[in-house]
């Protein structure tokens, strides 16, 4: 019978983490997109700023974890990265702004670090 050692299934928690934080982006591009391209502020706009928003917060509690291993610095970038993102979806909500592709733009260069 093989055993895993526990640093194989470390990295594979870590791959599976990485994964699903990707789709999560990939759906929140997707959504945004949609919205983007949408010719008013509708249900699209709406679902896509929610799910956008909660990925965010989501990654927020996750990088202020003391458990998380990325340096402190990295957190501290995405932390700003994502508290960015939450104003840019705030002031699209509050129909001050259009900046979807921003916030697409970012989270793609965010997700596409992920690999």
């Amino acid at each position: 019978m093989y055993q895993f050692s526990y640093a194989e299934i470390m990295e594979d928690d870590v791959a599976d983490a990485k994964s699903r934080e990707r789709q999560a982006l990939d759906r929140s591009i997707e959504l945004l997109k949609a919205a983007r391209d949408s010719t008013e502020y509708s249900g699209t706009t709406i679902e896509a700023l929610f799910f956008t928003r909660r990925v965010w917060i989501r990654f927020i509690e996750d990088l202020r974890q003391p458990e998380n291993e990325l340096n402190a610095e990295l957190r501290a970038n995405l932390i700003s990265i994502a508290i960015w993102i939450l104003k840019e979806c705030e002031r699209i909500r509050q129909r001050q702004s259009q900046n979807f592709q921003g916030i697409i733009d970012v989270t793609t260069i965010i997700r596409d670090g992920l690999k």
